[in-house]
């Protein structure tokens, strides 16, 4: 009860941000996606960003409509990635481009198990919550 009043608080607080006409830091919630499912297991403080090294499908951040039973991406926005090292937490730059889509096992291709995939928004307008992938 309490995750359903927190999501649905969040829902209405990321929709009324999107109503607003001048552009606000951190106002619009964004995440991660793998085709259409979404990485993070629960968009709140608890949630938990993991993807086994056999994941595919295109990695793409989107600002997203949140509701108790699903989340949908809505409109695509332009990241960058990078990987941080397990071993020495060392954050390098996958890449200088900017995406909008990434085939993600290119990716995890360029990680390791236990290694974090970093992404990274342009705009400090996109709230990114859970920006930290974990490599299983």
């Amino acid at each position: 009860m309490k995750k359903a009043t927190w999501l649905l608080l969040t829902l209405a607080g990321c929709s009324l941000t999107t109503l607003s006409v001048a552009q606000h830091t951190f106002s619009n919630c964004s995440a991660a996606f793998v085709g259409q499912k979404m990485v993070v297991d629960h968009y709140t403080d608890a949630g938990k960003c993991q993807l086994p090294a056999t994941a595919t499908g295109q990695l793409t951040v989107n600002t997203v409509n949140l509701s108790p039973t699903t989340s949908i991406p809505v409109n695509p926005i332009p990241f960058k990635i990078a990987i941080r090292d397990k071993a020495t937490k060392t954050l390098t730059m996958y890449s200088d481009a900017v995406f909008r889509q990434v085939a993600v096992q290119r990716v995890l291709a360029k990680s390791h198990k236990g290694d974090h995939i970093v992404l990274l928004t342009l705009d400090n307008q996109y709230a990114l919550p859970h920006n930290e992938i974990l490599e299983l």
